[in-house]
């Protein structure tokens, strides 16, 4: 017999065999157990709390209110044979792009790949000569290359998005190298580290189903002639193909605009975030979320939210353990991220702090909210030059006054940071919504508000400032192209992204 058991708590620091607790506290002997979910409850700093969410297996009778009879839901995928005459293209290896490649060369679509950026291994050096040299590829960078721009991130696999098709993603990643425990845990995340190994691997996959990677090759445009789309590539490559997906990314700028003003797309300008980067150590985190817990515990996460005037502010993409990473793909422009590995072994913590930015704040053209991005990255990169980041510690941002150095925290941004005022790089309504957050954030954590805690400029590529409309069939006014993605504005994480890009493979598969 299947049970489930919900809200099986244990004390943290008394776990050391959870079979011999299972044991003990539901009074049986012989069984298998397999963790469906796993949390942590903080609430109460006296006693934290696991709290799992069991499979068990028996033929012993369970007496507890915890336990129910189990009910397997686990979801099936169909792959339909590919019905069209020459295969689909797809633009970008992001997560739109890896999921609906997979799922087309499933289907027997044979589905050809072009990326701008490199592939991965080739990527890393790119990414590291930047580091290192401050040499930029703009077109294999952190935002652009196999994976997409989430590869250098802390790989959280976390959204609000609720969708069957989300528990086959997470069981492809663990298929294809990521941990076992993305499976269960209730804040889940690959790791660079082994997001880049995962992504290797479903290429591979796909490579073995007959798709086709062109990588360091552009999209440059598409025509149509004789109900058929000519794909024009910057190699001098052309494709045809009656499916183009583009899951080009948020910081596509030049395609976007291309596929605007020279191709005619339907778009409209949407709502996006911009703020700062914040820096805690990592341990100082741990104590203000776990108390004398924290030695227990995995590296902390918090997520962090309040509205004011109207303005929603809140923390992203938080990377316990991680590094601030220089993350532009422009020339002379500052652009900062989070990254983490799988163990999080960095002694600070960060995230982005971000106040929502609307079409009216910038001008309602469908391109405006792009110029807004770039004109306050350019200003970033100008308060210091060389590629330092705009800073400032948190002490004397509150204050409205400059620090003069960096005192307890050092900074994890690769080409160090020039303290000053951040108001000459981020609007005054983002600078006076990040003070107004710090406030209500240290209300909802105690010890947010720390001194020396280090604010670092500018986040502004959360998401994209424009959406590419499309109908019902997920098909733009372009017959033919199907827009998806964070690029697209369809989505905003590496699981969401993902999902976009399955469904509209599975639209075009009809499935």
């Amino acid at each position: 017999m299947q049970y489930q058991i919900n809200q099986f708590k244990v004390l943290v620091g008394s776990l050391k065999n959870l079979e011999e607790l299972i044991k003990t506290k539901l009074k049986i002997k012989h069984f298998t157990y397999k963790i469906l979910s796993r949390s942590i409850d903080a609430r109460n700093k006296n006693a934290i709390f696991y709290v799992y969410h069991l499979l068990i297996e028996t033929n012993e009778k369970i007496k507890n209110k915890m336990v129910s009879i189990y009910h397997k839901t686990e979801f099936k995928m169909e792959y339909p044979n590919w019905k069209g005459k020459v295969s689909p293209v797809v633009v970008g290896f992001g997560p739109a792009g890896i999921f609906a490649s997979l799922y087309l060369a499933r289907c027997g679509a044979k589905p050809i790949i072009i990326e701008r950026g490199s592939k991965i291994d080739e990527r890393v050096k790119d990414v590291e000569n930047f580091i290192q040299k401050k040499e930029l590829n703009i077109n294999s960078n952190i935002q652009f290359g196999e994976g997409g721009a989430g590869t250098f991130s802390d790989g959280k696999l976390t959204t609000n998005v609720k969708n069957p098709l989300i528990q086959f993603i997470f069981k492809e990643l663990y298929l294809h190298g990521a941990n076992e425990d993305i499976l269960y845990d209730a804040m889940p995340h690959v790791g660079t580290d082994v997001l880049r190994k995962v992504i290797k691997n479903i290429r591979e996959e796909i490579i073995s189903l007959g798709g086709t990677f062109y990588f360091n090759t552009k999209f440059m445009n598409a025509q149509r002639k004789d109900n058929v789309l000519i794909i024009e590539t910057d190699q001098k490559i052309s494709f045809q193909t009656q499916h183009l997906l583009l899951g080009i990314g948020h910081s596509a700028r030049d395609t976007i605009t291309h596929l605007y003003q020279n191709m005619k797309l339907q778009m409209e300008p949407k709502a996006f975030s911009m703020g700062v980067r914040v820096e805690h150590c990592a341990e100082y985190i741990n104590q203000c979320q776990y108390d004398k817990f924290a030695y227990a515990l995995p590296k902390a996460y918090y997520k962090l939210s309040c509205h004011k005037n109207g303005r929603g502010i809140y923390t992203f993409c938080m990377c316990p353990g991680g590094y601030v990473m220089a993350s532009t793909s422009d020339e002379c422009t500052i652009v900062t991220n989070g990254m983490s590995n799988q163990k999080r072994e960095g002694k600070n913590s960060n995230s982005a702090i971000l106040v929502d930015v609307r079409p009216e704040d910038y001008g309602y053209g469908v391109l405006d909210g792009i110029e807004f991005q770039k004109h306050y990255e350019q200003l970033a990169y100008l308060q210091s030059k060389d590629y330092k980041a705009p800073a400032n510690l948190m002490k004397e941002f509150m204050e409205g006054t400059i620090a003069s150095s960096l005192r307890s925290i050092k900074t994890t941004y690769p080409h160090g940071v020039l303290l000053c005022d951040l108001n000459r790089c981020l609007p005054k309504f983002v600078v006076d919504g990040i003070k107004e957050g710090i406030i209500e954030f240290d209300h909802k954590l105690n010890g947010f508000y720390h001194p020396d805690a280090i604010l670092i400029g500018i986040e502004s590529r959360s998401s994209s400032p424009v959406r590419i409309l499309r109908d019902e069939n997920r098909e733009s006014n372009f017959s033919g192209i199907y827009p998806m993605g964070e690029g697209a504005g369809y989505a905003g994480g590496i699981i969401s992204a993902s999902l976009d890009g399955l469904l509209t493979a599975r639209k075009i598969a009809g499935d």
